[in-house]
């Protein structure tokens, strides 16, 4: 196994940790213990702990050793403010701007659902990422690059922690493709600040029930 994809086996595991609630804030997460726990290097656990840091999730604590980074309610809610508005962005340009071939393509990967948790999350990065792609933009693509990273661990639990909101996303995504393929810029904008909000209203009440 190369070191790019065991550090990306332990960021995976980690982010998953962490967003569960597995791991708490304040948790150490010394690299000498995760390599021995990951039987691997420190050269991958570091570079995964540096990723995990650049997403919010961890943070340099007492003598600059990381821990797991308390995220509040009212920091998610900025992340999500702000993905929120920059994917309405994207989704109102991408609904003047996608081509035929790229809406009949964004309509595919909706119909390639597979109906598990772990498949609909890629197939929900997918879905948002032709959007990205489809604005025509790249200062906002880069943007939106950076708050997926920041965001995405989260995005991803809502599809475990309630299979209801895999079925209600589905309904979002459709309805955003309809605007799109209307070419009603303004619509698929509301549409996907909309789909946005209640995709942090799940995570939320996630972290809510777990205490």
């Amino acid at each position: 196994m190369t070191a790019r994809r065991s550090a990306d086996q332990i960021h995976a595991a980690l982010s998953a940790q962490i967003v569960s609630g597995q791991l708490r804030p304040g948790d150490p997460l010394g690299e000498s213990a995760l390599a021995g726990l990951f039987s691997l290097s420190r050269t991958p656990v570091r570079e995964a702990l540096q990723r995990l840091a650049a997403e919010g999730l961890v943070e340099r604590g007492p003598r600059r050793a990381f821990v797991v980074r308390r995220m509040t309610p009212e920091a998610l809610r900025d992340l999500f403010e702000a993905l929120g508005e920059v994917e309405a962005l994207c989704a109102g340009l991408a609904a003047q701007r996608m081509t035929a071939i790229a809406r009949a393509e964004l309509a595919q990967i909706i119909d390639s659902d597979s109906g598990d948790h772990a498949g609909y999350a890629t197939l929900n990065a997918r879905f948002h990422d032709a959007l990205r792609l489809g604005a025509g933009n790249r200062v906002l693509a880069a943007m939106l690059e950076d708050l997926n990273r920041r965001s995405m661990p989260w995005r991803n639990a809502q599809f475990q922690a309630s299979a209801r909101r895999m079925q209600s996303s589905r309904q979002e995504h459709r309805a955003i493709l309809q605007a799109i393929a209307a070419q009603d810029g303004d619509r698929a904008a509301s549409l996907m600040r909309d789909h946005m909000a209640t995709s942090l209203a799940v995570v939320l009440q996630m972290i809510r029930a777990r205490g």
